[in-house]
C-alpha cells in the first residue's frame, strides 16, 4: 500500500470517509437552510428570527388615544360582531374614518397589539390630521362574500358606515387599512368601492396570492373554489385602484415580499415599499405611524 503500514493507510481511508461523510452533512444542512428559506420547509419565520432579519418592536408612543368599544347584530354576517373606536381626542363629530380590517386569526381588538391607538394618538399629537381608526370583527373570512352567506364587505358598507355616520362621524370618504389577510381586504374592498367613496388605502403585508393553487395550497379556506377567488383576484383589479391613493409595504423576509413587490411595480408611485422586516407584528408595528399619517393627509 504504497510503502505504508496497513495501520496508517486504514486510518487514512477512515479519514477520508469521514472528510466526504462531513461535507455530505455540511451540504445536506445548506441544502436544508435552502429549503427553508424558499419555503419547501416550515420554519422560515424562525429562521429569519435567527438570523436577525425580522428587527424588534418600535418602541411604544407615551400618547393614548379614547377607546369606544361596541356591539351590534350584523345581519350580513348573521352574528352579533364588535367594534371599536379608536380617536386621538373625545370630540368625533366631522371626523373622517379609517375602516381597520385585522389578519387571519384575529378580531376587532387586534390593532391594540401593535399599539395603533397609540401610534394614532401620536401622529395627531405631531400635526396629523385627525381621524377615527375603526376596527371590526372579520374573522377569518378574508374579506369577501362567502358561500356560506357571511359578508363582511356588506357588513361594512351598509352596517358599520352607516352607524358611524349616525354617531356624527364623516363617511363620505373613506380610508382603509390593514395587514396580512386584513391588507389583501383593505386592497380588495378600495376595488370594489372605488375612489368616488375610498381616499386612500395602505396595506401592509398584504396576503395575495398568485393563483388559486398557491392559495388553496396555503390556507385552503381564504376562497370557496377557483372561481371565488377569480371574482376577489386583487391583482387582476388593481386598475380599479385608479384615483385612490395607495400605500403597499412589506418585510423582504416576508413570503409575500414578491407577490408585494409585483402588485407595487404596476401600480402609479405607490407610497410604502420593501423594508427589512419580516410577517409579523413587529414588521408591522413598525410601519404604522407612516401608513397613519399617510391616510390622515389624503383624507383631511
Amino acid at each position: 500500500m504504497s510503502g505504508l503500514p496497513r495501520q496508517t493507510a486504514v486510518s487514512r481511508r477512515a479519514l477520508l470517509v469521514t472528510g466526504l461523510a462531513g461535507l455530505g452533512c455540511l451540504g445536506a444542512a445548506g441544502l436544508g437552510v435552502g429549503l427553508v428559506e424558499t419555503e419547501v420547509l416550515p420554519g422560515k419565520l424562525r429562521l429569519d428570527r435567527a438570523l436577525g432579519r425580522c428587527g424588534d418592536a418600535p418602541p411604544v408612543p407615551a400618547e393614548t388615544a379614547v377607546l369606544q368599544a361596541q356591539t351590534f347584530r350584523s345581519a350580513a354576517r348573521g352574528k352579533d360582531v364588535n367594534l371599536l373606536v379608536m380617536t386621538a381626542q373625545a370630540a368625533v363629530k366631522g371626523l373622517p374614518v379609517v375602516i381597520l380590517l385585522h389578519g387571519l386569526g384575529g378580531n376587532a381588538r387586534a390593532g391594540l397589539g401593535l399599539r395603533l391607538d397609540r401610534h394614532l394618538a401620536h401622529v395627531v399629537a405631531r400635526g396629523t390630521p385627525p381621524f377615527a381608526l375603526v376596527a371590526v370583527d372579520g374573522d377569518d373570512t378574508y374579506w369577501h362574500p362567502r358561500a356560506s352567506g357571511d359578508d363582511p364587505q356588506k357588513m361594512i358598507t351598509d352596517e358599520v358606515l352607516p352607524r358611524l355616520r349616525k354617531q356624527g362621524f364623516r363617511t363620505d370618504r373613506i380610508g382603509l387599512l390593514g395587514w396580512s389577510m386584513g391588507g389583501y381586504g383593505a386592497l380588495l374592498l378600495a376595488q370594489t368601492l372605488g375612489s368616488s367613496r375610498v381616499a386612500a388605502v395602505a396595506a401592509s403585508s398584504p396576503a395575495v396570492f398568485s393563483s388559486y393553487a398557491n392559495a388553496k395550497a396555503t390556507n385552503a379556506q381564504a376562497f370557496d373554489d377557483a372561481a371565488d377567488f377569480a371574482r376577489h383576484d386583487v391583482s387582476a383589479g388593481l386598475n380599479r385602484l385608479d384615483g385612490v391613493s395607495t400605500w403597499i409595504d412589506c418585510g423582504h423576509s416576508d413570503p409575500f415580499a414578491d407577490v408585494t413587490g409585483r402588485l407595487r411595480s404596476r401600480l402609479h408611485q405607490p407610497a410604502g415599499g420593501l423594508f427589512e422586516g419580516c410577517h409579523d407584528g413587529s414588521y408591522w408595528g413598525r410601519r404604522a405611524q407612516g401608513q397613519l399619517t399617510f391616510l390622515g393627509r389624503h383624507l383631511a
